[in-house]
């Protein structure tokens, strides 16, 4: 008989309290687990916790039960592989649901997500599975991860967009906090000279190195300390209000004179409080919106 065991998948699924889900999921994935997903236990019922924030900012261990979804392979042991982790951490073990997923359904639903996004006539991300929608236009090959990002937050559209309109030929570039390393790629893409992606995250460096692979670019990615000492032409940095206002004499620093800054992450409530913190370097005001979101641009000013 043929092996079945590529062609599903099989998930288990329990409940954990706030205090130890996090570590629950940690430990699956050290028994074995592709991935765990955390969602509330009490969605679409009274009980339900809803949250709001920006990106990166939504956490998830403010509700009161978190239903943990682990996924594995078809082969795998996954009663054994829950009995590990339990063991890993003292707890007994939970009440637990075991389903089977077929392999290409799984595969299909979770592709059918995610399409093409257009960024501007001239500028596409195209997911790996997808045709691009006008092959004549720049199309940055770029699958949905689980951490760093595709594009279609309306802050990255926004740096994307500033890119496609400004960026000079040879220019060089910093994207700091680069995440998937989408803007650094995308302005690797537009003709930029020397970019730099930075990040305090290892993975999400070593994803990004994977992006601009795929893209077939050439982008140097680091932690901070591999920070350039020289200054560049452009300087990105689509993070979060507030740690932009305390990076803003670092990234001052990195823009040469007369080189432009962009700043994105932002709520549009936001802008008066970063445009403060940047202008006493940059000639800078609010570039563009997109849902509630503002990307601010500037000009580094000489004295």
């Amino acid at each position: 008989m043929p092996d079945r065991s590529e062609s599903h998948y099989r998930g288990l699924t329990f409940d954990a309290t706030r205090d130890t889900a996090e570590r629950w999921a940690d430990a699956l994935l050290e028994a074995g687990a592709l991935s765990v997903e955390a969602t509330d236990a009490n969605a679409g019922m009274p009980g339900e916790t809803p949250m709001y924030g920006e990106p990166g900012t939504v956490d998830a261990a403010r509700w009161p039960v978190i239903r943990l979804t682990a996924l594995f392979s078809g082969a795998s042991d996954v009663e054994h592989a829950l009995a590990q982790a339990a063991a890993m951490l003292g707890e007994s073990l939970p009440a637990f649901s075991i389903a089977t997923i077929p392999g290409g359904d799984w595969v299909r639903r979770s592709q059918a997500q995610f399409a093409p996004i257009r960024v501007t006539d001239r500028l596409w991300i195209v997911p790996s599975w997808c045709t691009p929608p006008d092959a004549a236009a720049i199309n940055i090959a770029l699958d949905p991860g689980l951490a760093f990002g595709t594009g279609a937050h309306p802050s990255t559209l926004l740096c994307l967009r500033w890119l496609v309109e400004n960026l000079r030929y040879g220019a060089s570039v910093l994207d700091y906090g680069c995440g998937s390393g989408i803007l650094a790629i995308a302005a690797a893409k537009l003709g930029a000279g020397r970019v730099t992606g930075i990040d305090i995250d290892p993975q999400a460096i070593t994803t990004s190195r994977a992006n601009a692979a795929a893209n077939e670019v050439i982008v140097e990615f680091g932690l901070p300390e591999d920070l350039p000492a020289e200054p560049v032409d452009v300087a990105l940095a689509n993070i979060l209000a507030n740690p932009l206002e305390l990076m803003a004499p670092l990234l001052a620093a990195r823009v040469r004179g007369r080189g432009s800054i962009v700043l994105s992450g932002i709520l549009e409530a936001q802008v008066d409080t970063v445009v403060a913190a940047y202008e006493r370097w940059f000639n800078i005001e609010p570039w563009g919106t997109a849902d509630g979101w503002a990307a601010l641009a500037g000009v580094r000013v000489t004295r």
